[in-house]
């Protein structure tokens, strides 16, 4: 099965595209995802980052039960995932925050709840969050449907880098989730207004490869906003 958005191949269980974040219309016809009330906020029109984050490479696999996992269970192939007590505090972060996003994207969300609280528990370790930080904690929120969460995460954001992409990202998603669609237009506006300038700042976390694949994803999803709004195809 293939994304009818970015045409990225897509596991039959997917319930939102991976790397745009599009929803995938079930078989009634109703989309799954931001718009059909799935938590995390990866999936959705403008999901494209929330998910394209989801590439941040991580190597553990999802689970493939819908009900919790421990977290340290051996693999099929009876090789023992890293022992995240072991890491580094932001190590430990960045593990966590790929395994909730890998599982939010495969629809297992008994297992996203039971790992979100050591996610943000693991953000929360953490003696100063940057940009980068706050934006995962902002997309972990998403996906445990804290939309009022993400946007306090987008705000503060803000009050560094006034107009870093990642706090349209944030928005969109956020104000998606609550239904204001006045809002989440602006947002996706705002990025555009801004896209050209920040880029231009070479920041570090606009580099990572998972980062950049979010942040095309969002433009193409902003530009069809934009479209729609004036009319044009």
């Amino acid at each position: 099965m293939t994304c009818h958005a970015c045409g990225a191949q897509l596991s039959s269980t997917a319930r939102f595209c991976h790397k745009c974040g599009a929803a995938i219309a079930t078989a009634g016809g109703t989309a799954t995802g931001w718009r059909g009330g799935l938590p995390w906020a990866l999936a959705g029109a403008a999901l494209g980052a929330l998910v394209a984050v989801v590439a941040m490479r991580s190597s553990a696999a999802p689970e493939r039960s819908d009900q919790p996992v421990a977290p340290f269970a051996s693999s099929g192939g009876g090789v023992r995932p890293p022992d995240i007590s072991q890491m580094s505090p932001e190590e430990r972060a960045n593990r966590l925050f790929n395994r909730v996003m890998m599982l939010a994207e495969a629809g297992k969300t008994d297992s996203v709840q039971f790992f979100l609280p050591m996610a943000l528990g693991a953000y929360a370790q953490l003696p100063q969050l940057d940009a980068d930080a706050r934006y995962h904690v902002g997309l972990l929120q998403l996906a445990g449907g804290d939309a009022n969460g993400a946007l306090a995460q987008a705000d503060t954001i803000r009050q560094a880098s006034p107009t870093h992409l990642f706090i349209y990202v944030l928005r969109a998603h956020a104000y998606q989730a609550l239904r204001n669609v006045p809002e989440e237009r602006r947002a996706y506006a705002d990025f555009l207004r801004n896209e050209a300038a920040e880029l231009a700042r070479k920041r570090p976390e606009y580099g990572q490869d998972a980062h950049l694949d979010a942040l095309t994803s969002f433009h193409a999803e902003a530009e069809r906003q934009a479209r729609s709004r004036s009319g044009t195809s």
